[in-house]
């Protein structure tokens, strides 16, 4: 795409953006189409919307209770916000009246378009040329809620309730954004959208509007898959600088249908990981279940934002205490423990059977007794805490235990109050925590959470992304991802001496190395190679250079721990024979030999691959011939910094070695992260022309020697 083209479909997603916002927060909303909209248009009566409703339809007289216009240019004038119930072909010449007359949105609830051929694919077509300026959520869209407002413009019966700010719900599910608002956890929703088909808003442009709007509380996504991940970025960027938390439930975690192209690292970055990779990135927090989802929600919408990860948990029973301790750990949630003074405090409040640990079970010694359990919070909380969670499950059929949970309830509150820190109520099972009770909490600022097990995920989740926010708004992590553009030319792959040597420019150490050219000069190649090999100083590596081959170690081009001359020539005339079994008619025309490093910690892979979604994403692991079969790597999405190639390098289980394990000398992982910023920076300079870059292995030295480059596989475009 040209400048020009760009500037153009700039401007038109700015004017769609502008309507998006038009259609989210509507003076008047028409409905389109028949005795259907009956229900929509009811809802938007029932939830107090007090904006214009407008049914539109050629001869009925009304619809719901109100009277029809006959067509789009009859209508007083254009509206903000549209709902279509019509069939396909009468959809598109709708929304062309529509965007003729100046509207702001439309929601499209038709289908029978993209999805169900060449025929439907046309049509679609059709759909997007007609649109204009229009913000058109859909086709295939159940619909958009709006429970700030009250507007309803949704096919099926929606449940959910007004509200005064909450979290947005985008979802590329229907079912999906339907079946959340019938959800009994008290989820504050400002809105709920099902995106679609996505002919023409994508989610990114509804994370954008809704970043602006100061009555959302936070983001929340439906993903089956992103179609232009840096605006998707651009977006969350966006909406973390407004405060607005990011949480994603992204499905399609199988690789099936993943392809492997001539490099280790394709099959170390598959797609889902990217996404792992991606959310880290933004910030976003990633959930895998619907009530991870709804948990998560209350977690970072109704607090204040939770900018510290020491949390206290109270129960009163030592199971509870066994099941968050549990969890803490497998999360890697760490639980403070007491100082001096508020444990000598706390073990004169409680029994002597008591244990006076974090989880703290106060046990039924002061089971309805709220003035105790103030003073036994208040001591814990005082100091060393950022959040205080209080365990606990309202009994269904007991009056007196209902009223002792409050109590304890309450003297949490007042605790949490008192000293500054966050409370969190949550039960060990979703269904003991009553609606008057949620309520009553939410509007404390106390997040009302149901299920152990996803409470603690939640604060993990929402303390992990606090801090990487605050990394984000600081500068001192990079986000934002770069536009990739296509290769003009078909990359091919480059010979392993000019790799090695394009790599060096950028910092990376290489061996001292030597190429044979096969029939350059009278002596043979075995013998100048011998000869080669003693300049650079025996133990040796030799290696078919000519042609270039990707995996040299299947095609037995490789040989390894040459001591001697007699040992090069041998391995030359060995591997012209093996090359040639391996693929009549292939002639070994070049050979390259190397001084070999003999006193390696640890071998790794860092590699980039070129994604069409995601751009140039860098993979460090575990490397050498088991690559794949340990799998152990971490994925990183270019532009990247030091920082995160350092926690990436770290959080590998072979860091173990790096460290020094059982008493073997310690890598040297400065020099490590040395050579995997320079490799970045090859990538990063040849962005739109790289296809693949593997060094495999990188060699770790100890400590203060660096690292080396021994093997690398380049596949770019030429210049």
């Amino acid at each position: 795409m040209n400048d020009s083209a760009a500037r153009t479909d700039e401007t038109l997603r700015a004017r769609r953006l502008a309507n998006l916002r038009r259609l989210l927060k509507p003076r008047h909303v028409a409905f389109v189409g028949g005795k259907g909209l009956a229900g929509p248009i009811k809802g938007c009566l029932a939830g107090g919307f007090t904006g214009q409703i407008w049914p539109v339809h050629p001869s009925y007289p009304e619809i719901g209770g109100i009277a029809c216009h006959p067509s789009i240019d009859a209508l007083p004038e254009a509206p903000d916000a549209a709902y279509i119930a019509a069939p396909r072909e009468a959809t598109v010449e709708i929304v062309r009246a529509l965007a003729r007359r100046g509207a702001g949105g439309c929601v499209c609830y038709a289908a029978g378009f993209a999805e169900v051929g060449p025929e439907g694919a046309a049509l679609q077509r059709a759909l997007v040329e007609a649109t204009g300026d229009l913000a058109l959520v859909g086709p295939i869209s159940y619909g958009v809620l709006n429970y700030i407002d009250g507007v309803t413009m949704f096919a099926s019966g929606p449940g959910g309730a007004r509200t005064e700010r909450g979290a947005a719900f985008v979802s590329q599910s229907g079912n999906i954004a339907l079946t959340l608002t019938m959800n009994q956890r008290s989820v504050p929703f400002a809105y709920v959208i099902s995106a679609g088909a996505q002919a023409v808003l994508s989610l990114a442009d509804y994370v954008d509007a809704l970043a602006d709007d100061p009555r959302v509380t936070a983001i929340s996504l439906y993903i089956e898959g992103l179609n232009d991940i840096p605006a998707f970025a651009r977006a969350a960027l966006k909406a973390i600088d407004k405060g607005k938390p990011v949480i994603a439930l992204k499905v399609g975690r199988s690789e099936l249908g993943a392809r492997l192209a001539m490099s280790h690292t394709s099959s170390l970055a598959g797609s889902d990981k990217l996404y792992d990779t991606l959310f880290e990135r933004l910030g976003i927090i990633r959930v895998a279940t619907l009530p991870a989802l709804l948990e998560t929600i209350k977690m970072v919408s109704v607090p204040r934002q939770l900018t510290g990860d020491r949390l206290a948990i109270f129960t009163c029973s030592g199971g509870d205490s066994l099941m968050a301790a549990d969890r803490a750990a497998e999360i890697g949630l760490t639980l403070p423990q007491f100082v001096p003074a508020q444990y000598a405090s706390l073990r004169a409040q409680l029994p002597a059977f008591a244990t006076v640990s974090n989880p703290l079970d106060y046990n039924l010694s002061l089971w309805g007794d709220q003035p105790g359990l103030t003073r036994c919070f208040g001591t814990t909380l005082s100091e060393g805490f950022d959040a205080g969670m209080l365990v606990l499950d309202y009994p269904p059929n007991d009056p007196q235990g209902f009223v002792d949970c409050d109590k304890s309830v309450n003297a949490l509150l007042a605790a949490a109050q008192t000293h500054g820190v966050q409370p969190i109520v949550c039960t060990t099972i979703q269904e003991t925590l009553p609606e008057a009770t949620r309520r009553r909490l939410t509007e404390a600022g106390c997040p009302a959470m149901q299920g152990l097990e996803d409470a603690l995920d939640a604060f993990r989740a929402a303390t992990r992304q606090s801090q990487r926010i605050a990394e984000i708004r600081a500068g001192t992590a990079t986000a934002a991802l770069p536009e990739m553009r296509s290769p003009r030319d078909e990359p091919r792959l480059l010979p392993e001496r000019d790799a090695k040597l394009a790599l060096e420019k950028y910092g990376v150490r290489i061996p001292d190395a030597r190429l044979v050219d096969v029939g350059a000069g009278l002596r043979p190649a075995p013998t100048v190679a011998a000869e080669m090999a003693a300049e650079i100083g025996f133990p040796v590596v030799a290696k078919v250079a000519a042609p270039a081959l990707a995996h040299k170690t299947e095609a037995g081009a490789v040989s390894l721990n040459l001591r001697s001359g007699d040992a090069v020539k041998a391995a030359i005339d060995g591997m012209s024979a093996q090359l040639a079994r391996y693929k009549p008619g292939l002639k070994a025309e070049r050979f390259l030999v190397e001084k070999q490093m003999t006193n390696a910690v640890a071998e790794l892979i860092v590699g980039v691959k070129r994604d069409a979604g995601f751009g140039l994403v860098l993979v460090v692991g575990a490397g050498g011939i088991l690559v794949e079969m340990v799998q152990d790597a971490a994925s990183l999405l270019l532009p990247t910094d030091r920082a995160e190639v350092e926690r990436a390098i770290r959080g590998l289980k072979v860091a173990k070695l790096l460290a020094g394990y059982r008493g073997r000398p310690a890598g040297d992982i400065e020099g490590v992260i040395d050579a995997v910023m320079a490799i970045a920076g090859f990538a990063e300079a040849h962005r739109h022309r790289l296809a693949e870059l593997d060094v495999n292995p990188l060699l770790v030295l100890p400590e203060g020697q660096g690292a080396v480059a021994v093997d690398a596989l380049i596949v770019m475009s030429p210049d």
